[in-house]
């Protein structure tokens, strides 16, 4: 039976749209990870129309071997028979290198040879390693983030980096690619192991804000992640075929298909089987917060009619005092006075943050944003995306339009929230003094969107 076609999403104008998947650390003939590959790429090749092009980030063969025939023979077999329905001279497939592939020089020098198709125009120790590729008005840069001339996995130079990136200024879209995050995933952290040694990540961000790249597009972690930091999002796919999971429970393999133009990126994330699992519109079409909640009790309308918001947008205003070491600004409260989601300041450096806890007995999960000095104005927006997973708390000061995530260490989000009927503001409860807003002139008004994407 002839298997059912899945509509890729299409840009406007004269956008583009490919596909994003890697992790499938494969390469080995009828091993497991070889049968999940192929259920994932059972997904791409319904995909209509078809990807202009494939981003893979890693990872490709299962590697970590000392033998370089035995390497060869892996990286052979992933192309001639996992990808041979692949034409590449129609549907390029651009890589990059991974903790699997590229640990040490003799594999270095591996990727280099079988990646001879790629462009050989990166820092001139890197041949092969880190490369660009210019389409017209797109842009995607391709970094090594295990270098061994620096230390090898983790390591990752920079100058190279910002120097294409200022050459190719007028780009109209930029993407960098990488194997390891930058920023945390699913709670996974751990310098040069898990994530791009901490010595890189301020620099490494900073080039990337500075010349108004769109994405860092990375794998490793095995999960579906999205992230925005100082408003370049971190999107991580580690769902190609590795068959484990991290989490267990919480994530699953799959291919991300992407469209971007001039209204941003829009993505849908496909399971082994083709279903839709997430997807999202960026940026955001942010509600409006201009209903006031007054202080005290306030009902929340949308959890009376069953319905949770896409977006929820909170627009907090007040003065800070440092009188007492947590405060809330607003406790959502169900009938049995338990607080599934609390915002406050916590601390002695009065540090927003943001608590969840959807099921009762389980331990709550923090989210942690910016810092407050006694006396300090508070004026900014928060917006729960629950589109977005664990990335989906951020916030923003009040005027501008560039969105920090909550730093967290959680494998899910906002998504996960029955929202509570009631939502007190400035109290966690009317006989909890202790955790009342210390401050004056506290000021919330909320906006929400119900929209699909």
């Amino acid at each position: 039976m002839e298997k059912k076609q899945i509509e890729s999403l299409k840009p406007n104008d004269k956008g583009h749209q490919f596909v994003f998947y890697g992790d499938s650390c494969s390469g080995v003939p009828e091993a497991l990870h070889e049968e999940k590959l192929a259920k994932v790429n059972d997904v791409v090749q319904r995909l209509t129309p078809a990807p202009e092009f494939i981003i893979f980030p890693g990872d490709e063969v299962i590697g970590l071997i000392p033998d370089e025939t035995e390497l060869r023979e892996q990286w052979k077999h992933f192309f001639e028979v996992e990808m041979a329905w692949l034409d590449r001279a129609k549907t390029p497939m651009y890589h990059s290198t991974g903790n699997h592939t590229t640990y040490d020089k003799m594999s270095e020098r591996v990727f280099a040879d079988v990646m001879s198709h790629l462009p050989r125009n990166g820092p001139e120790d890197q041949q092969g390693l880190s490369y660009f590729v210019r389409n017209g008005d797109l842009l995607f840069v391709f970094v090594h983030t295990l270098w061994s001339e620096l230390g090898g996995e983790g390591h990752l130079e920079l100058e190279w980096l910002s120097k294409t990136l200022e050459s190719n200024a007028d780009a109209r879209w930029k993407f960098v690619v990488g194997h390891h995050p930058a920023f945390t995933v699913n709670g996974f952290a751990g310098t040069y192991q898990r994530n791009i040694g901490t010595e890189y990540v301020e620099g490494f961000w900073s080039i990337l804000t500075e010349n108004s790249v769109f994405a860092y597009l990375c794998s490793h972690i095995l999960a579906f992640d999205v992230q925005c930091h100082r408003g370049v999002l971190q999107i991580t796919s580690a769902g190609a075929g590795t068959a484990h999971r991290m989490p267990e429970g919480f994530e699953y393999l799959h291919c991300a298909q992407m469209a971007v133009d001039q209204d941003g990126l829009r993505y849908q994330v496909l399971d082994e089987d083709g279903a839709l699992r997430e997807k999202l519109s960026w940026p955001p079409k942010t509600p409006v917060a201009d209903h006031v909640l007054p202080r005290g009790q306030n009902v929340c309308s949308w959890a009376a009619q069953g319905t949770p918001p896409l977006i929820t947008c909170l627009k907090l205003e007040g003065s800070v005092s440092g009188t007492s070491p947590r405060q809330t600004i607003l406790a959502a409260l169900d009938d049995s006075g338990t607080c599934p989601l609390w915002i406050g300041l916590v601390g002695q450096k009065m540090q927003l943050t943001v608590v969840m806890q959807p099921q009762r007995g389980r331990s709550p999960h923090q989210w942690l944003g910016p810092c407050f000095a006694d006396g300090e104005e508070l004026d900014l927006e928060l917006m729960l995306h629950s589109g977005m997973g664990p990335g989906g708390i951020l916030w923003r000061k009040t005027g501008t339009d560039i969105w920090n995530g909550l730093v967290g260490m959680s494998a899910w989000g906002i998504e996960r929230l029955i929202w509570p009927k009631t939502l007190s503001v400035g109290e966690h409860g009317n006989n909890d003094t202790d955790t009342r807003f210390a401050g004056s002139s506290l000021s919330l008004s909320i906006g929400t969107s119900f929209g699909d994407g």
